[in-house]
C-alpha cells in the first residue's frame, strides 16, 4: 500500500489573513527594521516570565540572517494605538529534511496586555503560517523518507509560570509532551576533579575545530528527544556569536584526534543582574554515541567546571529534558547541580 501523500495530511492551507483584536491599531509582518520593536516585547515579557534570564537582541538579530528564515512571511507584530509594540508570534521551519519536518512557534505579549486574547490571535496567526510552511515543504518531498512516513509537527516552548499558553494552545491541537528544568550550581562548593578516561584527551574548543565539533553534536543528539540536525548556517551563528567562551569549553579527542564529547558554555553578561550572580551558561554538553558509558559526560562537564571556577563566577547553569535517555539530569545532581525553574513542550502532531 503506498504512503499518504504529505500534503493529504496537512489538508488545504489558505494565506494566513491577518490578526484581528480590537485593542491592537495595526498588525504587520515584521523586517529587519522591527529587531529592536521585537525586542522591547522580549524584554518586558521576559521581565515577567523567566526573570533569571533575558532574550539577546544578538539573538533575535541572527535570525533575520538565517536563509531558512523569511521575517516578512514568518512573524507578525501588533502595535498599539501610539505605536508600542506589544505582541509577536513567529513560526520558523527547521531547514532539516532528515524525516521529520518542524515548526517552532514562539512569540511574547506585553504583559501589560495579557489576558485579552491578544496572544490567542497571534497565535493562530503563526499556526496558520506553521501549517502553510510545512505544506510548501511536503510538495517538494517523496510520500516517504528511507521507507518511514514523515513526521509533521509543530511546537511550542513556554515556561511553567505561563500556564496561559496551555489554555491557547489545547484548540489548535497541541499537547503538552516535554519537560525541561534549569538547574544551577554554586561554583563556590568544590568542583570535583575531571576523571580521566583511557584514550581520550580534554582539550578547551577552538574554532578549528568547528564543524568537527558540530558533527559530533549531531550525532550525540540524534537519539534525542526534538532535536534536530543543526545546519552549519545555525552553527556558525553559535560558535561564531559573541557569547560562546572558548576559553570556558571543553572537548574531548579520541587517540586518532576525533571529537568524541563536548560542553559548550557562554557567557552573557547582560544575564548576570537578573539572576543576581556573575555566571556562566553551560548550551551543549554530549557525547557520540559510539563512546557513550565510557565517563566521557562527567569529564567534559568537570573540565569546563574547573574552568569556570578559575574565571571566578559564582554560577553555572544549564537546562535539561526531564527525560532525557543518557540520565542527564541524575548526573548533574551528582556534579552540584539544583533544579530551579521548569519548561515545557507543546506539540501538534499531524
Amino acid at each position: 500500500m503506498s504512503a499518504q501523500p504529505l500534503n493529504d495530511r496537512i489538508g488545504a492551507v489558505p494565506s494566513p489573513e491577518p490578526p484581528r483584536h480590537d485593542d491592537i491599531a495595526t498588525w504587520r509582518t515584521a523586517t529587519v527594521e522591527d529587531i529592536d520593536h521585537i525586542h522591547r516585547v522580549h524584554a518586558v515579557a521576559d521581565a515577567a516570565d523567566h526573570p533569571t534570564w533575558i532574550t539577546p537582541r544578538e539573538e533575535i538579530a541572527d535570525t533575520f540572517e538565517l536563509s531558512h528564515i523569511d521575517h516578512t512571511r514568518d512573524t507578525v507584530i501588533g502595535f498599539g494605538v501610539d505605536g508600542t509594540p506589544v505582541v509577536f508570534s513567529s513560526a520558523f521551519l527547521h531547514p532539516s529534511r532528515e524525516g521529520t519536518l518542524t515548526v517552532h512557534i514562539g512569540g511574547a505579549v506585553d504583559p501589560q496586555w495579557r489576558r485579552r486574547g491578544i496572544g490567542s490571535a497571534a497565535l493562530a496567526w503563526s499556526h496558520a503560517r506553521a501549517l502553510g510552511q510545512l505544506a510548501e515543504a511536503a510538495a517538494d518531498l517523496p510520500a516517504t523518507h528511507d521507507g518511514e512516513p514523515w513526521k509533521l509537527e509543530i511546537k511550542v516552548y513556554a515556561e511553567e509560570s505561563t500556564p496561559d499558553v496551555i489554555a491557547i494552545t489545547e484548540p489548535l491541537g497541541f499537547q503538552v509532551e516535554r519537560w525541561f528544568t534549569t538547574m544551577v550550581r554554586d561554583m563556590s562548593e568544590p568542583v570535583p576533579a575531571p576523571p580521566a578516561v583511557a584514550d581520550a584527551t580534554i582539550v578547551a574548543y577552538s574554532s578549528d575545530r568547528a564543524l568537527d565539533v558540530l558533527a559530533a553534536r549531531n550525532d550525540a543528539f540524534r537519539d534525542h528527544w526534538g532535536s534536530l540536525p543543526t545546519s552549519e548556517e545555525s552553527w556558525q551563528k553559535f560558535v561564531g556569536g559573541e557569547f560562546l567562551r572558548p576559553d570556558l569549553s571543553r572537548i574531548a579527542l579520541d587517540a586518532d584526534g576525533a571529537v568524541i564529547a563536548l560542553c559548550l558554555a557562554s557567557v552573557n553578561r547582560d544575564d548576570w543582574e537578573a539572576l543576581g550572580a556573575t555566571h556562566a551558561y553551560i548550551d551543549l554538553i554530549g557525547v557520540v554515541r559510539a563512546h557513550r558509558r565510557r565517563g566521557l559526560a562527567p569529564a567534559v562537564i568537570a573540565a569546563t567546571l574547573a574552568a569556570i571556577a578559575e574565571e571566578g563566577l559564582e554560577k553555572a547553569v544549564l537546562d535539561v529534558d526531564t527525560a532525557s535517555p543518557t540520565g542527564a539530569n541524575t548526573l548533574y545532581e551528582r556534579l552540584g547541580f539544583a533544579a530551579t525553574e521548569r519548561s515545557l513542550a507543546l506539540v501538534h502532531r499531524l
